[in-house]
């Protein structure tokens, strides 16, 4: 029987390379192996105040990447997580059986909410927002990376609590960790994870940037003192993860590329590594270009809400029943 996977991407900013090895490209994966619902969180990206006309313009871009990258509609879920109000109710619900404290070990909103003045409720309790996305399909699977993988585990401890009180019901969701995949680093510090939210967007790559803006990003990312092409993480983070990048893009493992340039500098495997990206994102670039002139999207994401509401309200009448609230008469 196929295990329900769930996962999202925050509409805020440009989505990165980073974004597409580390998330997406496994997206298009599972969905071929397992029932897939995958959304744009934009519930989640209003923790931090956002434009509106931005918020409208990232959602619709983050969908069409998906769906440029290879995720397919007819067997895969894509929606906005606004358009399915369930997410939002069990939200409420799961805050109700989260402690403070939980929410206070949470290092994202350490991370997030440091130095300021003024820190919204919504960023606080966030992770119970994110446990209900996970607990209204009774996701089985949860891609995840590190910085996800605390707010997993109270997913899964409230998962528990809940269960306990009030009866075996909610799936307690296992994270999905990819067998092959890197973790993409910034290209002006190899030892940080390479984010769209970077204030120096020489740091990333975005996934619609035009060629020569990719081709001067990559012969401009940082790499190490030395000369050689090889893999070492802990010494050469830089060029390390150059060449994690070029083994996604090309297929070729770490040590073929290292045996390839053997002997050579880093400016001829930096130039070919531009043209290898260039080439990986441009069919993406072309589809995503399609998609939105094509007014396809709106009808697209209309579908996947449908369904994914079908399986949220009867997984959130089930809750509301077990803990005791009226149904609705219409």
């Amino acid at each position: 029987m196929a295990k329900k996977v769930l996962s999202g991407i925050q509409p805020s900013g440009s989505l990165t390379l980073g974004n597409y090895i580390g998330a997406i490209k496994n997206f298009v994966k599972l969905q071929r192996e397992h029932e897939c619902y995958f959304m744009v969180v934009d519930l989640h990206a209003i923790t931090v105040p956002q434009e509106p006309a931005a918020l409208r313009e990232n959602s619709e871009s983050v969908a069409a990447l998906y769906l440029a990258a290879g995720i397919d509609p007819k067997i895969a879920s894509v929606y906005l997580q606004s358009h399915v109000p369930q997410h939002a109710e069990l939200g409420w619900i799961l805050t109700t059986l989260t402690a403070m404290g939980e929410l206070e070990r949470m290092t994202q909103f350490k991370d997030k909410s440091s130095g300021k003045d003024s820190v919204g409720a919504g960023l606080f309790v966030y992770p119970s927002l994110m446990a209900a996305d996970i607990l209204v399909y009774n996701a089985d699977l949860v891609p995840v990376g590190e910085d996800q993988k605390q707010h997993l585990e109270l997913t899964r401890d409230l998962a528990g609590r809940f269960n306990h009180r009030f009866g075996d019901f909610f799936t307690v969701p296992e994270p999905y960790i990819p067998e092959v995949g890197a973790r993409i680093m910034s290209l002006d510090d190899g030892t940080k994870k390479m984010s769209k939210s970077n204030p120096n967007p020489g740091s990333y790559i975005a996934l619609l940037d035009p060629p020569d803006v990719i081709r001067k990003k990559i012969s401009r990312a940082t790499t190490d003192s030395g000369r050689e092409i090889v893999y070492d993480p802990a010494n050469k983070p830089e060029v390390s993860n150059l060449m994690s990048i070029y083994a996604e893009c090309s297929g070729q493992s770490l040590q073929q590329i290292a045996d390839q340039y053997e002997g050579q500098m880093y400016g001829g495997f930096k130039k070919n590594l531009g043209e290898l990206l260039v080439a990986t994102l441009e069919p993406i670039q072309e589809r995503y270009r399609d998609i939105r002139s094509s007014g396809e999207l709106a009808g697209i994401l209309a579908e996947g809400a449908e369904k994914a509401q079908t399986l949220a309200s009867q997984t959130l009448a089930e809750v509301k029943k077990r803990m005791g609230f009226l149904p609705a008469r219409g």
